[in-house]
């Protein structure tokens, strides 16, 4: 079973972090939140404390079917997953696979399309310079884009955890998960089949999952409406969690309440 951490009692709700970070990325969230739900953050495979035996990519098939299995060790039928980047990736692999254990999704800084040439390359340059230079020289690289100005400036501990995270990922899974990401399937025809609550929620200053991708995936969904946290970029639930932590809040109040 993936390495993972728990709090509260209540509603399930499923944390599925970013790319190339943790449970730990979710901690504003796990300590804003717990009151009325059970709130369960796990470590991916090969990332954080959960190990990844074996060779090859580590794909969203194989992440959506470990939490899958998680959900059976822990006794829950069916959960609320909130997924953020990568972890929206995983997430549209679980409806395609586990709808059955979907009650309602919370999708962040992600995208439905699967990656163009351009991007599969700059992946695997990505994936050749962890193995080459190491996870330092990834942080390096992904911070500018993950945090807005405005964060890298003034919230020096966010940065500092965004850095402690990449760093302590191994550059093994960190070219194991580009991989495993570059070949991931284009969901962007499973959107209007997703016919379960869905909350959006991205960063305004986002380069990587612009606002208009989340408008654009918003619009093909049954269920869903959008939130934009201003001033945020790829990581807006690090960046203001109190921004982030509202709507959500109020979603999963409503999901509750069905």
């Amino acid at each position: 079973m993936l390495s993972h951490q728990s709090r509260g009692t209540g509603l399930p709700v499923v944390f599925v972090h970013g790319f190339p970070f943790d449970s730990r990325m979710w901690q504003p969230q796990l300590d804003g939140l717990s009151d009325g739900f059970r709130l369960i953050a796990p470590d991916l495979r090969g990332f954080g404390r959960s190990p990844a035996p074996g060779e090859g990519p580590l794909t969203m098939d194989s992440h959506a079917d470990d939490l899958a299995a998680l959900l059976d060790g822990l006794g829950i039928e069916r959960a609320v997953f909130c997924g953020l980047s990568m972890g929206g990736y995983v997430l549209f692999s679980m409806w395609r696979r586990h709808r059955e254990r979907v009650r309602a999704l919370v999708l962040c800084s992600t995208r439905a399309d699967a990656d163009t040439e351009g991007a599969r390359a700059n992946r695997r340059a990505l994936a050749e310079r962890a193995l080459r230079e190491g996870a330092a020289s990834v942080a390096d690289a992904m911070i500018p884009s993950v945090l807005s100005s405005e964060t890298r400036e003034n919230r020096p501990d966010v940065v500092a955890l965004v850095r402690e995270m990449i760093e302590g990922t191994d550059p093994g899974t960190i070219a194991r998960g580009q991989e495993g990401m570059a070949r991931r399937t284009d969901s962007t025809d499973l959107l209007p089949e997703i016919n379960v609550p869905t909350l959006l929620l991205f960063g305004s200053e986002d380069p990587i999952s612009p606002v208009a991708v989340g408008d654009e995936m918003c619009r093909s969904l049954p269920d869903a409406r959008m939130v934009v946290i201003p001033g945020a970029a790829h990581l807006p639930n690090l960046e203001d969690p109190a921004a982030f932590n509202a709507p959500l809040l109020e979603f999963l109040g409503a999901v509750t309440g069905e």
